[in-house]
């Protein structure tokens, strides 16, 4: 985008003083005073003043939900469209990473405690440069061969750029960031282990494991879960094949894409609610049809089938009516008796959740939560001191910007902690 267009859009915010679209985004960038800079054409201090509260711009900026965030709460949108925050954001982030801006000014003097950060997803890596930042001495240990978690094993190139991606998190381990990479908690270490070395630690790793929907015929070759198929990259070949994708959200989107893009004669995306009810960015829905996405909205999958050799080869689908049920803030799919039908389908791909690594976590000693997450309070520590977490591996909502809110917010309670 030229820096013309960039200009526009900017002047385009009204520059609200009770500032609603910081309000609606889980970083809490100063969102008016950053544009008003772009306005000015001081693209280094726009880019100084996100950095005070994020150092993922111009990720968050191309990838986040930003209707059902920042730019869901800006003003214009009542009126027409909302200020394109997300563009403005990714703009000065990558012109940061092209012109080399700092985070900020500010002499950063190096203190005597080290702090261990497993994982290096969002939340880990927003964790480790904030408290860099502080002066601390920071380690991730990352599972794979390379930083970055879901950015980097999860959403597909078509969305994230990954040079972008790559130069970004650079920037990150840049600040003097030691990373130990393919090593995995309770494999290759221990969190008593790190207990022993380490002042304080971070446990960010992500919660990647699929949910599955407890129907019949899950256990059948050719089922996989969402999320283990993008991390993996491990696609069987889709070539004239029929996809079904079990989901709604914007991981159901981008195994919907990829699979098309990888030859599958039809793709299949099955809701059991309406359309406008769908969690996915409406710009990857829209996206998804275009390039030959079929939706079947207010649809369940109730049970797989496959034949002699376990392969799957077709699914039995029902249809489903809203019901506004006393005390729902929205309506709930009921399954309409009858209306049961089969679906020639040669893979299935689960994309409606996902949840932590139980057999890792539970041996942690740490408390968790009757979901099966792991317990913190009101300043991310949980049940053993000195011990943070963050991210979606707590359970909160499940989102880039989300995580790295956690990865600050701990940062924050980790130095208190540390200097206390």
């Amino acid at each position: 985008m030229s820096e013309r267009n960039i200009k526009e859009k900017a002047k385009y915010c009204l520059n609200c003083r009770t500032k609603p679209c910081s309000v609606g985004c889980p970083l809490e960038n100063d969102i008016p005073e950053f544009i008003t800079k772009v306005k000015n054409e001081e693209y280094e201090e726009a880019y100084k003043i996100l950095s005070k509260t994020t150092v993922l711009q111009p990720i968050c900026g191309t990838i986040c939900p930003h209707m059902s965030q920042c730019q869901g709460s800006c003003v214009r949108r009542f009126k027409g469209e909302p200020t394109a925050i997300g563009e403005l954001e990714a703009y000065i982030g990558r012109k940061a990473l092209e012109e080399d801006y700092k985070y900020s000014d500010e002499e950063v003097e190096i203190k005597d405690k080290s702090i261990a950060v497993i994982g290096g997803g969002p939340s880990g890596l927003t964790c480790a440069a904030f408290l860099r930042r502080k002066g601390y001495n920071v380690t991730i240990f990352e599972k794979h061969d390379k930083l970055g978690g879901i950015l980097s094993h999860g959403i597909p190139d078509f969305r994230l750029d990954r040079d972008v991606l790559n130069k970004a998190i650079s920037k990150i381990v840049d600040l003097g960031v030691s990373v130990e990479y393919n090593k995995s908690l309770g494999k290759d270490f221990s969190l008593k282990e790190l207990k022993e070395k380490y002042d304080a630690i971070f446990l960010g790793v992500g919660a990647n494991i699929p949910t599955k929907m407890k129907i019949d015929g899950e256990e059948f070759k050719g089922v996989y879960g969402g999320n283990s198929l993008l991390e993996e990259n491990l696609h069987p070949d889709y070539t004239g094949k029929n996809v079904a994708v079990i989901g709604g959200g914007n991981v159901a989107m981008d195994c919907s894409r990829t699979i098309k893009r990888l030859g599958a004669k039809n793709v299949y995306v099955i809701y059991r609610r309406a359309e406008e009810q769908m969690p996915a960015e409406r710009k990857e829905i829209e996206e998804a049809k275009e390039e030959g996405v079929e939706f079947l909205f207010q649809n369940n999958i109730v049970k797989i089938f496959a034949n002699d050799q376990g392969l799957v080869n077709s699914v039995e689908c029902i249809k489903t009516q809203l019901v506004q049920k006393e005390g729902d803030l929205r309506p709930s799919p009921v399954d309409m008796e009858g209306s049961n039908y089969n679906l020639e389908i040669d893979y299935v791909v689960m994309a409606i959740g996902s949840k932590p690594e139980n057999n890792i976590i539970e041996r942690l000693g740490i408390n968790l939560t009757n979901r099966g997450y792991i317990e913190v309070d009101k300043n991310y520590m949980t049940s053993q001191q000195g011990v943070f977490a963050g991210g979606d591996i707590i359970g909160q909502k499940a989102t880039v910007a989300w995580a790295a809110r956690a990865g600050r917010k701990a940062a924050e309670e980790i130095d208190k902690y540390l200097s206390n």
